[in-house]
């Protein structure tokens, strides 16, 4: 099989309908076998405020409970799958919407309580990712078009974070043929100055995270996409880029090697 191309956007992305279609156009115009991980995080933050839910964060990761986990099966798993799934297909582009629950796709562990209780979030498990579900798919010449919501193995669906889901789907990707994984979101790549556009850091390594991190470079919703990003390099993934959704068959971006 040739190079597989796994791509991640975004709730910014997803927000706007403008830029969706612009990435709809793009990532259907991708060469090759491919994958897309949504996430969603703002519609489902709007829509939990109109059922006077308290919506909370904590390094980029939503607090989830029982009520919180029934509103973001309804936004990832539903309306934006659903969404992007028939307007990938308006493109020509054989798309398949899934959760992690449909076919064992991608199997996680309610994340323990600790310093801080998470509540219904999934990490995922090892050898989570069904390899043989994804080949059979690709085979078929259909896209698998993920949501960020789990399951694990005992009916207990959990919502997970959707870079570590993208990072997750790229290694196991990996097994089947080379695999680049690229993030794609609002931005033209990871901003030293969140102000400044033209502040893209052109390359990111495990050093130089360290030092990013520590002067406060990066945080926030950034630091589990570059965490997953170097995990996958680690673990087989032959690339990964960070970069503008509308740029996604252009040049460019942050690059993240081992």
């Amino acid at each position: 099989m040739e190079r597989i191309t796994v791509v991640k956007i975004g709730g910014n992305v997803i927000d706007s309908p403008e830029a969706t279609a612009r990435f709809v156009e793009a990532f259907a115009a991708l060469e090759g076998p491919k994958m897309l991980v949504h996430g969603g995080g703002k519609l489902a933050t709007r829509l939990a405020a109109q059922l006077g839910i308290e919506s909370r964060m904590v390094d980029g990761r939503r607090i989830t409970d029982r009520e919180t986990l029934d509103v973001v099966t309804m936004v990832y798993a539903g309306l934006i799958n659903k969404r992007l799934v028939a307007a990938l297909s308006a493109a020509g582009c054989r798309a398949i919407g899934l959760s992690g629950a449909d076919g064992d796709a991608v199997t996680s562990v309610r994340r323990a309580a600790g310093a801080v209780d998470y509540g219904y979030v999934g990490d995922i498990a090892e050898g989570g990712v069904n390899v043989e579900l994804l080949r059979t798919l690709l085979d078929a010449g259909l896209t698998p078009i993920f949501s960020a919501i789990t399951c694990d193995g005992r009916g207990t669906l959990l919502n997970t974070n959707a870079d570590s889901v993208a990072s997750a789907v790229a290694v196991a990707a990996s097994r089947i043929a080379p695999t680049q994984l690229v993030f794609c979101f609002e931005k033209a790549g990871v901003l030293r100055d969140v102000e400044d556009e033209r502040s893209v850091i052109a390359e990111i390594t495990p050093d130089t995270y360290a030092a990013l991190r520590a002067e406060g470079a990066i945080s926030a919703g950034m630091l589990p996409k570059i965490d997953g990003a170097l995990r996958a390099v680690a673990s087989g993934v032959e690339s990964v880029v960070i970069k503008q959704a509308e740029a996604l068959l252009d040049a460019g971006g942050t690059m993240i090697r081992g």
